[in-house]
């Protein structure tokens, strides 16, 4: 397969503020395509190395979601149980709703937060910080736990009922907290034995060891109008080695090879090279099935993410025509908040792993473009 095209488009992204970047392609597994271009750091000039750390933010939740199915495999809970029945602080929840007048009132929530909700990010929490978040931060100037941190959450009100719409959220962050519990392990130590030890993930982690630091790549915000970068000395996360906080939903550091073992198991229903199974088959389909109905279809509305339904903690696609897309029914992943992104294709035996780090990242420019360049040199 000729990729030039892909070539050439990467090239063109440093006109767009791209510092750096890295792509591999894989098809059934063995990769046919790889390009790196720019710089890891832009004042000492390094260039990205496939080696290179990235922080994947919510590339995270694609693994925690799978993490979670490992125990609905194995029968710990069924999808549709109460949230309450494994971590009792979301008993009884409260929701904000809006009166007649335009005011707000807090009510008791007729729906409990059920399991689902939290993979499919239904569950009436939103990203805002609330005032009991907000008390934790002060209180442990930053470093909780995930068990501090899902109680906080569970003594501020609802959004909305849970099921009833769909609002990016800490729901995948809460989902690892329930990992915790239902496994007794800490959600890294559970990712370490279930999924980055059995598939020889040796630099994918919550904390950034001392001896890998120099390969941890620099994120960046971009002028439009200076065209000039400023480096981002504090991010959105702590990596440092005394942060308690795993977060499900972001918290991950790993680079292109790393994830790419991960993204080419599920790819190959479930199953990576070395015959490890991370999940099977037949709940991988259950994964990508678009979950929502029409209302939450309609709340889903990011425009890059014309054309995809929302499935259990992946983007689904659904629709090629609403889309504009040249890719296949069915093809799933995720995005992290510095650009980071992975495709997974079934159909056409295709996974793709794509890193930058840039704040805010272009993913509605950069994603959809170099999706229809790949699947254009298929």
């Amino acid at each position: 397969m000729d990729f030039s095209k892909v070539t050439n488009y990467l090239e063109t992204l440093h006109n767009a503020g791209i510092p750096g970047a890295d792509l591999a392609i894989y098809i059934k597994g063995k990769e046919l395509y790889r390009h790196r271009t720019g710089f890891a750091n832009l004042e000492t000039r390094t260039p990205i190395a496939p080696d290179t750390l990235y922080p994947i933010y919510s590339m995270t939740k694609v693994i925690t979601c799978v993490c979670a199915l490992r125990l609905y495999e194995k029968g710990t809970f069924n999808l549709d149980d109460p949230l309450s029945e494994y971590l009792p602080e979301f008993k009884n929840m409260n929701v904000r709703s809006v009166c007649d007048n335009g005011g707000e009132s807090i009510v008791p929530a007729v729906n409990p937060i059920r399991i689902v909700d939290l993979f499919t990010m239904s569950s009436g929490l939103t990203y805002n910080l609330t005032p009991e978040f907000e008390k934790l931060e002060k209180k442990t100037k930053g470093n909780y736990s995930l068990k501090e941190f899902s109680t906080a959450l569970s003594k501020d009100p609802l959004s909305f009922e849970p099921g009833t719409h769909w609002h990016y959220s800490f729901s995948h962050d809460i989902l690892g907290h329930l990992i915790e519990v239902l496994s007794g392990k800490k959600l890294g130590e559970y990712f370490y034995d279930n999924i980055f030890a059995p598939l020889d993930m040796k630099d994918t982690f919550f904390r950034l060891p001392k001896e890998k630091e120099k390969r941890m790549v620099s994120c960046y915000e971009y002028d439009e109008k200076s065209k000039k970068h400023k480096k981002q000395t504090k991010l959105p996360l702590r990596f440092d080695l005394d942060s308690k906080y795993e977060s499900g939903g972001g918290g991950l550091i790993s680079t292109v090879d790393d994830y790419a073992i991960f993204a080419n198991a599920l790819c190959a229903g479930g199953t990576a090279v070395n015959k490890y199974r991370i999940l099977s088959k037949p709940t991988i389909e259950l994964m990508r099935t678009n979950h929502l109905d029409k209302v939450r279809m309609k709340d889903y509305d990011w425009p890059h993410h014309s054309g995809y339904g929302y499935g259990l903690g992946v983007r689904t696609m659904v629709d090629k025509a609403a889309g504009g897309s040249n890719s296949s029914i069915g093809e799933y992943g995720w995005s992290g908040m510095a650009g980071t992104f992975v495709l997974i294709d079934p159909a056409m035996d295709l996974t793709y792993v794509y890193a930058q780090q840039l704040i805010p990242s272009k993913e509605e420019y950069v994603a959809p473009r170099l999706r229809n360049v790949i699947y254009g040199c298929l």
